[in-house]
């Protein structure tokens, strides 16, 4: 094949193709226009490729091919409209499919919490085996309040939602593994429990409650349904979920067979 004939007669064309890939706004006719194009250089590619493999002409039609397919499929684009779709849809529909999980990590979480604050309140000696008992006792007279005065609020304000963001996120990545996530939530509840505990032991139930449910419904809820995701999918690498197919097989009647005196019946319901 005479290759340079071959450039000189579809030149034009590979000219006007290259021209609509970069349009961004393109009329009904240059469309149909832009698909017929497209649709000769893949042919015009596929031949210099199998009878004279140039390479700077293979990788100019490939250039031409690979635009002309993005014009046409319209490749992603981040826009604000598909942020806010996220957090409007996206986001709300991933935490409702995910509801049973994160609302079960809930409700273990705080029987769990609630049990550990009931045991060490009701056995002093406990608190001082988990923390000591000169540590419980400087919990109680200033170091608790002192964690949220310490700072400054916006200091304190970030220092606390990024530990609990890094907390949500080793929940979500983990949960592949599952154990991770069950060892993460046993430390956060053993330190909430512990610390209730040592403080209504003291008689300063009030103030743990006052300090810690402003910020914590909301931080706790986050790690709840971070955990919950991430263990909805540890589980489905365990017990992965039946695809359509498979469920429409296996909700069929078993199939029975007939049995006559004389032998099998040719009933079409029992053939195999």
């Amino acid at each position: 094949m005479d290759l340079d004939a071959y450039v000189a007669e579809h030149d034009a064309e590979w000219r006007r193709l290259e021209q609509l890939s970069r349009g961004r706004r393109l009329t009904a006719a240059e469309v149909d226009e832009l698909v017929a194009l497209y649709q000769r250089a893949a042919t015009h590619l596929s031949v210099v490729r199998s009878r004279s493999p140039d390479p700077a002409l293979v990788a100019r039609l490939s250039r031409l091919v690979l635009a002309a397919r993005s014009t046409l499929t319209g490749g992603s684009r981040l826009s604000w409209r598909e942020v806010g779709r996220f957090f409007t849809e996206g986001f709300p529909l991933a935490v409702y499919r995910a509801g049973a999980w994160w609302s079960g990590v809930a409700v273990a979480f705080t029987l769990l919490t609630g049990f550990l604050m009931w045991w060490v309140a009701g056995h002093p000696e406990s608190a001082a085996a988990f923390i000591g008992e000169d540590a419980a006792e400087e919990l109680v007279a200033s170091e608790f309040a002192g964690y949220y005065t310490e700072f400054l609020p916006s200091s304190f304000a970030f220092h606390l939602w990024t530990h609990n963001a890094w907390l949500a996120a080793q929940c979500l990545a983990s949960g592949v593994l599952i154990v991770p996530v069950l060892w993460l939530l046993w430390n956060n509840a053993l330190n909430i429990g512990v610390v209730g505990g040592v403080m209504f032991a003291y008689g300063r139930g009030d103030l743990f409650f006052s300090l810690i449910t402003p910020h914590g419904l909301l931080e706790l809820t986050g790690i709840y349904v971070a955990a919950g995701a991430g263990l909805r999918i540890g589980w489905s690498w365990i017990a992965p979920a039946r695809t359509a197919p498979e469920a429409a097989r296996s909700s069929r009647p078993p199939a029975t067979a007939c049995w006559w005196p004389w032998g099998w019946s040719g009933c079409s319901r029992c053939r195999p």
